[in-house]
């Protein structure tokens, strides 16, 4: 087989890539190990920032999104007993966030590609890059695909960063020392924006997927097993993490889903050796109290997308050879925003009463000040997307 573009991983990184490169005109080749089935199934993310949004209303893939997403113009900040509200209408005018599950995004691409006559090959074994420097190509199941360039979309677990000889990475990397337990349940949301609390007891957020899905997340331990939290115990920690504010009432239900996420931040630069090229989760990890992880993949592949047309259309590698530093500029404001939040909102000791007055003061200059709270709402919506090309 021979291809342009080898994209291993059929997540959002990798689909969105191998569509946005169809519109150039650039042929690919998705590798995906698990099933299709597994990949339209995964919950993860569902906040999407204004620029992810365009993008796919841009590249034709965003009809379903305008259709059942759930276009938000703030959020809610709860603690001490009070909520306030950080209103994006008015802090960060014209720019919103979108709820919309990344399976749902993730569906809408693969239809689109399949339609398009995209190759997109599911369950796929023993994937491996090779020849990274020169005449790059990736085998598996005994078959070989050559390529001009490999995109490496396979998350943070794939095979493609480790390909990469030691020594060539730079790590960075934080463990922070709890987990988030995450559910989704089949009530209608108890508010109409995502509430994020904090409280002695430990953070929780309260989000949704559509009108009849509720999404949860608690912090727990690192070392919690989905065993020690029945039902019943999740609710319970639920309405002492939520019920913290005058007239507000957990609405309460079913849990279809429930699952454990470590909390990490990582970053692995530069996200390129030769020509394997790293996106998303494969090259960086943020903690999802910023919501940042599908959208920096996203950006990702708009500036992988444009230094790759740019390669075709003129020969030039000016724009790949850029393509790292490009990325990694939105990574680390991405890194810092969400461990702010992450730190803001999370109870880290227990004991630690200054750490925890700290937190309160900071809670009250980000909702008392006007830029203060500007800076949060420009954060969270999304600062505007680079796609590194130069600029007239």
């Amino acid at each position: 087989m021979r291809t342009q573009v080898g994209i291993v991983g059929a997540g959002p990184a990798g689909l969105l890539l191998s569509h946005l490169l169809h519109l150039r005109g650039i042929d690919s080749v998705v590798l995906e190990a698990r099933s299709r089935e597994y990949v339209e199934q995964r919950v993860r993310a569902g906040v999407l920032e204004q620029g992810t949004v365009d993008v796919l209303n841009e590249a034709g893939v965003g009809e379903r999104m305008r259709a059942e997403g759930l276009p938000h113009h703030g959020i809610e900040l709860r603690y001490g007993g009070a909520g306030h509200r950080i209103p994006f209408e008015r802090l960060v005018p014209g720019r919103a966030i979108t709820v919309y599950g990344q399976q749902e995004v993730v569906k809408d691409l693969i239809a689109r590609r399949l339609a398009d006559g995209g190759k997109i090959l599911f369950d796929v074994p023993d994937v491996a890059p090779h020849s990274l420097q020169a005449d790059p190509y990736l085998t598996f199941g005994g078959e070989r695909l050559d390529c001009d360039v490999i995109a490496g979309c396979d998350g943070f677990h794939g095979v493609c960063r480790p390909s990469i000889p030691d020594g060539v990475l730079s790590i960075f990397q934080r463990d922070y020392p709890f987990a988030w337990l995450g559910i989704l349940a089949q009530v209608p949301p108890s508010a109409e924006e995502l509430i994020y609390s904090r409280s002695d007891r430990g953070f929780a957020l309260h989000s949704m997927r559509s009108p009849e899905i509720s999404r949860f997340y608690l912090q727990v331990p690192p070392d919690a097993s989905l065993d020690d939290w029945p039902d019943e115990r999740i609710w319970a920690e639920l309405r002492a993490r939520l019920e913290t504010v005058p007239g507000f009432a957990l609405t309460e239900g079913p849990i279809i889903s429930r699952d454990l996420s470590a909390m990490r931040s990582f970053v692995a630069e530069p996200m390129r050796y030769g020509r394997l090229y790293l996106a998303g989760d494969a090259a960086h990890i943020v903690p999802p109290t910023g919501a940042k992880g599908l959208n920096l993949a996203v950006a990702d592949v708009r500036v992988l997308t444009e230094a790759l047309a740019h390669l075709y259309a003129t020969g030039s590698t000016d724009l790949l050879d850029a393509y790292s530093a490009t990325c990694l500029k939105r990574v680390w404001r991405a890194q810092h925003f969400s461990w702010w939040m992450t730190t803001l909102l999370h109870t880290f000791d227990t004991d630690d009463a200054y750490g925890r007055r700290l937190q309160t003061s900071h809670l009250d200059y980000v909702t008392s000040s006007e830029a203060a709270a500007t800076t949060l709402a420009e954060n969270y919506v999304g600062l505007p997307l680079d796609s590194g090309a130069p600029r007239d």
